[in-house]
């Protein structure tokens, strides 16, 4: 057993404790509503749908879109993306990614291009950030897509995306933006940025349920991005073709409304400190952790220097020890929580240099981290580096 408190630290997978808020609104949509979103018009099923619709209100408010209809309610940031790039390509068209996505963008571009999608991925400098001019180099005459992380769930690199989005947009290809790691950690306003599409998780930054996520579909997308679920709406019923309108769409089936409901109180949570605030503690506990294990013996620290080009993302590796064995020695002896190995993102462990060792060993403090508790597992691996 741990020897102190539980320190948890690996809110880049998913955000840990929530706001109590959403522990009692998915509480009380188990127990005391119980109904469908959609399906009916009972009192219940009515205070479902202001409850769900209140969400895609505060939803488009938080990432600056232009009309509620515009943010489709998904189970994660894969099933965004999924949507995304099933939704958007076909055999022939040319998409242009980069070596340190995650596997939620990597794997799909791997099925379609077996399928006839062809893909160029390009590059990252040693602190894994993608260069906008290789982009610009990589596109092609048939170029539809330029899919980018917006923040390496690695490294916590923020990358160009804005300038990424000019140079596709100039092209007439489109941006896709997983923002797995930026929605609730920074300030997103897609109504200034050149962004087509943006996906991201309901339970990692936004501090929502596990089981929700969002795709920000821009106006006039809809025209080129097919569904690729259909199904009930609980709206036209009488007729066997999915809906046109948004987000009706891209909703096929039953709404997880559990989640949706504690989805509502994180976002109207976020909304009351604001995302603002919260990047602001999450770079200082950051700065924190970063200066704290600077110089220690034996570990390396991966990822910018500069605070304001990462989120709150820190990995690191300690020679002669594994990262799952270093992991396991925090959890077990220290009471710490973080990740190790590959986080999904081959690539850019590869880019690293970390492939080959297991990946590294990944810190990612959330609101809710205090400074002790960074102080705590900066104590924690000076402990071990220097045994």
């Amino acid at each position: 057993m741990p020897s102190s408190p539980r320190i948890y630290l690996d809110n880049a997978a998913t955000s840990f404790p929530k706001p109590e808020t959403v522990y009692e609104a998915v509480d009380y949509a188990q127990r005391r509503v119980g109904a469908a979103e959609g399906r009916s018009s009972t009192r219940a099923a009515l205070q479902v749908h202001a409850v769900v619709e209140r969400c895609r209100q505060r939803a488009a408010r938080l990432l600056g879109a232009e009309s509620p209809e515009r943010i489709v309610f998904t189970f994660n940031a894969t099933d965004s993306l999924n949507l995304a790039l099933y939704g958007l390509l076909r055999p022939g068209d040319h998409v242009v990614t980069s070596v340190i996505e995650h596997n939620s963008v990597l794997r799909p571009l791997r099925h379609l291009a077996d399928r006839g999608v062809t893909v160029t991925y390009v590059g990252a400098d040693a602190e894994g950030r993608v260069s906008p001019a290789a982009v610009e180099q990589a596109l092609q005459k048939n170029t539809r897509l330029v899919a980018l992380i917006h923040a390496s769930n690695v490294t916590g690199t923020i990358q160009p995306i804005d300038r990424v989005g000019e140079i596709a947009r100039s092209a007439g290809a489109f941006l896709l933006v997983d923002a797995a790691q930026t929605a609730g950690h920074l300030p997103i306003d897609v109504a200034r940025s050149p962004i087509d599409l943006l996906a991201c998780a309901g339970h990692k930054g936004l501090l929502g349920p596990l089981g929700t996520g969002i795709l920000y579909v821009r106006t006039g997308l809809e025209e080129h991005l097919q569904s690729v679920r259909q199904g009930g709406t609980g709206t036209n019923s009488q007729d066997d073709h999915q809906p046109d309108q948004l987000p009706e769409k891209y909703e096929a089936g039953n709404h997880n409304v559990p989640g949706l409901f504690g989805l509502e109180a994180a976002l109207a949570w976020l909304e009351e400190r604001t995302v603002a605030e919260v990047c602001r503690h999450e770079r200082q506990l950051t700065a924190r952790l970063l200066d704290a294990l600077a110089g220690l013996p034996r570990l390396r620290i991966y990822g910018p220097k500069s605070i304001e080009d990462r989120v709150g993302v820190v990995s690191v590796t300690l020679d002669g020890m594994d990262p799952q064995e270093l992991a396991a020695v925090l959890d077990d002896s220290f009471g710490i929580e973080t990740r190790a190995g590959l986080h999904c993102a081959p690539g850019a462990h590869r880019r690293l240099g970390t492939f080959a060792g297991g990946g590294t060993l990944r810190l990612s403090p959330g609101a809710f981290t205090t400074e002790a508790e960074i102080a705590a597992a900066a104590s924690a691996l000076r402990a071990v580096a220097s045994a």
